[in-house]
């Protein structure tokens, strides 16, 4: 089963959508920061990651370039997703390296669609 890791600070949205996504048939591991990511992502690496911008001590942009510098998550999908949603922040999420961009309030099937899209298109497995 894959596992989608969920980068966000807002509570009540880090446990919406860690429970679409489990109710989706993932498996889910969650962060509030980017910092908590990072050291998380050095004893696990998930098969996706579904990241905030918006959040305190290290914006989302910020964890997505050092994700992208990372050879060992270089490679991992990236969705952004976030209520920065004028075309200019989507246009800087996909150039910070991110493989997708959601934009906040979304469509629950809109999520699951994309990781699960990221996920088959990387590693076949979802």
């Amino acid at each position: 089963m894959s596992t989608v890791l969920v980068v966000e600070d807002n509570l009540s949205q880090r446990e919406m959508i860690s429970a679409l996504l489990r109710e989706s048939g993932l498996d889910v591991v969650t962060c509030q920061d980017g910092y908590e990511a990072l050291a998380r992502l050095k004893e696990q690496v998930p098969d996706v990651v579904v990241l905030d911008i918006i959040m305190p001590k290290m914006n989302g942009y910020e964890v997505c370039r050092k994700l992208r510098e990372n050879p060992h998550t270089s490679k991992m999908p990236i969705v952004l997703c976030s209520s920065k949603g004028e075309d200019f922040d989507v246009h800087w999420g996909i150039k910070q390296g991110a493989d997708a961009y959601i934009s906040k309030p979304f469509v629950a099937q809109e999520l699951i669609r994309t990781v699960r899209s990221l996920l088959k298109s990387t590693n076949g497995k979802v």
